[in-house]
């Protein structure tokens, strides 16, 4: 079970920037908050769990629902999109979010912004800049939200980019997962397979094909991640998620090594599509293929061969892939795990993993219905959620960044967004977005904190994989700096909630509404209102404290980090 608790508030926890006023000193107990979301009790495995009802619409949505649909739907909730969604519902608000085109791509923006410039050659400078810039204040939030959905699961991260112009290589790679957000997942593994920087990732960019004389073989590890993280898994899978096992009980694994040589001589031949290096414009387009390094022997995988090689190969190979019996579950369970709950049900999984096999009109891999199934679904959208044992997951550390820049209107006048590179641990908060260190992003799927009760009632909790105690005092002390002050022009705006600043239980239900979905406990909200009220609303600088005061308890509270 993933349990709440209440705040604890003692001693220091961190001084920071002051320009802005300074914030009472306050402590988040280090351990508590890493490990109370941990529960002291067990909680029952989603496998035993009954069948669900089918889909539910909410209507009309209060303003806490609104907010806990924003929190799953987009990069954090705003006072115009909440507003927004109680009048237009959710059925209208995925209508409108799916027409929405992008304003510009994260390749474009930075050529725009002169990061093309000769200099950066050897920089990823603008690439921390793009990525917080859109995630924060474009308005096509359902696309970026599912963006980075994408891409922890199709994993890119821009240290592993071994190219000239790493930003625009990673960009490209983004624009990829953005573009096709809505579309089709087979569009998806085309423009992955056939991207720059992935194609460096997991070096089979310029993979040749065997040579009898020195005995080499083509690279393995594209041919291998691709089936094993991005689209199969080891093993074989029903549709709801669960393994098949054989007679015998044991797990029936989804593909040999030899599956995986065969594929990786179809992945040989692909390379730049130009040799012109001074520009990056060559990273946005897809690689090509070089016949003389290319495979044209007869290649074996999953139950088929092709011969011939070329682009016909990998459309057959990837084909092959994406009709597979795994890939409905497999994609689906992961990404209910991004938007909405840690472990859900065999039903849920089944139903959208249905969803994604066959649209209601025959096709396989729509996205805007698997997307649209997994969040109106009854697991997603029901009240009884907020008790159930098993359900919610840690809210992941870019979320948290992205949901208080945006509830309360951070702008970068110089269009700097210079937050950075936020992925660390000590003095940042532990993740960021494109910076995934391996192929196996900044946590696992099936990832169990040992010796808690989570892993004892047999569920997951991923994000898990990147809290302890030092990521949590790193937190915390990060962001009592960062609502203070923001990070350099990238300021917020708390003209509005100034006006509640005198009213402290005004004060924390707008924060509860806009930051937590409404889900701060009874005794949370009794802690913060008793750390707000020893600030008095008339004392130099009391509005403003009174107001950092409710912010960082409420984002330090297990109430807000377990989203529900």
């Amino acid at each position: 079970m993933i349990e709440r608790g209440a705040l604890a508030v003692d001693d220091e926890v961190g001084t920071g920037d002051r320009s802005r006023g300074p914030l009472p000193t306050v402590t988040v107990v280090a351990s508590a908050l890493a490990l109370a979301a941990c529960g002291d009790s067990g909680g029952t495995s989603p496998t035993a769990s009954a069948p669900t009802p089918p889909p539910v619409a909410i209507v009309p949505l209060t303003e806490t629902q609104a907010s806990r649909f924003l929190g799953q739907a987009t990069m954090g909730a705003t006072r115009t999109t909440v507003d927004a969604l109680v009048s237009r519902g959710i059925d209208g608000w995925l209508t409108d979010q799916f027409a929405m085109t992008r304003a510009t791509s994260h390749f474009d923006w930075l050529v725009a912004n002169g990061y093309n410039a000769a200099a950066n050659i050897n920089s990823q400078a603008g690439f921390d800049t793009t990525m917080w810039r859109q995630l924060i204040v474009e308005p096509d939030q359902l696309r970026q939200r599912m963006g980075m959905a994408l891409l922890d699961m199709l994993v890119v991260g821009i240290n592993g980019v071994n190219t000239s112009w790493q930003a625009f290589a990673a960009a490209a790679y983004l624009d990829v997962l953005l573009n096709n957000a809505f579309g089709n997942f087979r569009d998806i593994m085309d423009g992955i397979t056939t991207n720059v920087a992935m194609g460096s990732f997991l070096t089979f960019l310029g993979n040749r094909k065997a040579n009898t004389t020195t005995g080499a073989e083509p690279d393995e590890n594209y041919a291998r991640e691709l089936m094993q993280l991005f689209t199969l898994g080891l093993y074989q899978l029903n549709m709801d998620g669960s393994v098949k096992t054989s007679g015998t009980g044991d797990p029936l694994y989804t593909y040999t090594q030899a599956d995986v040589s065969g594929l990786a001589r179809v992945f040989t031949g692909l390379t730049y599509a130009s040799s012109d290096n001074t520009t990056p414009d060559r990273l946005k387009v897809p690689m090509v293929m070089q016949a003389s390094i290319n495979e044209t022997g007869t290649a074996s995988f999953l139950g088929t061969s092709t011969s011939g090689g070329g682009t016909a190969a990998i459309k057959v190979a990837l084909d092959t892939i994406f009709n597979h019996a795994n890939v409905p579950p497999f994609v689906s369970k992961q990404l209910i795990q991004r938007l909405v709950t840690s472990n859900p049900s065999a039903a849920y999984v089944s139903r959208v993993a249905n969803t994604f096999a066959n649209n209601g009109s025959g096709v396989r891999g729509d996205m805007k219905a698997v997307i649209r199934a997994i969040l109106t679904d009854s697991e997603a959208r029901s009240d009884t959620a907020l008790t159930a044992t098993s359900s919610g997951k840690l809210r992941e550390p870019i979320l948290r960044l992205t949901g208080w820049a945006r509830a309360f209107n951070v702008a970068s006048p110089a269009n700097t967004w210079p937050f950075g590179d936020t992925s660390s641990q000590s003095s940042r908060i532990g993740q960021s977005p494109g910076r995934s260190p391996t192929v196996f992003n900044f946590f696992r799927p099936g990832y169990s904190p040992p010796a808690t009760a989570i892993s004892a009632a047999g569920l997951v909790a991923p994000e898990f994989q990147i809290t302890n105690e030092q990521s949590v005092v790193g937190y915390i002390n990060y962001f009592q700096s960062v609502i203070a002050n923001g990070s350099g022009d990238a300021k917020p705006d708390y003209t509005a909630i100034l006006t509640k600043a005198s009213d402290s239980a005004a004060l924390i239900a707008e924060v509860n509404t806009m930051l937590a979905a409404g889900q701060l406990s009874s005794a949370t909200v009794t802690s913060i209102k008793s750390a707000i009220d020893s600030v008095s609303a008339t004392a130099t600088n009391g509005p403003i404290n009174r107001v950092g005061i409710a912010i960082l308890l409420t984002m330090a509270s297990p109430d807000y980090l377990t989203v529900k």
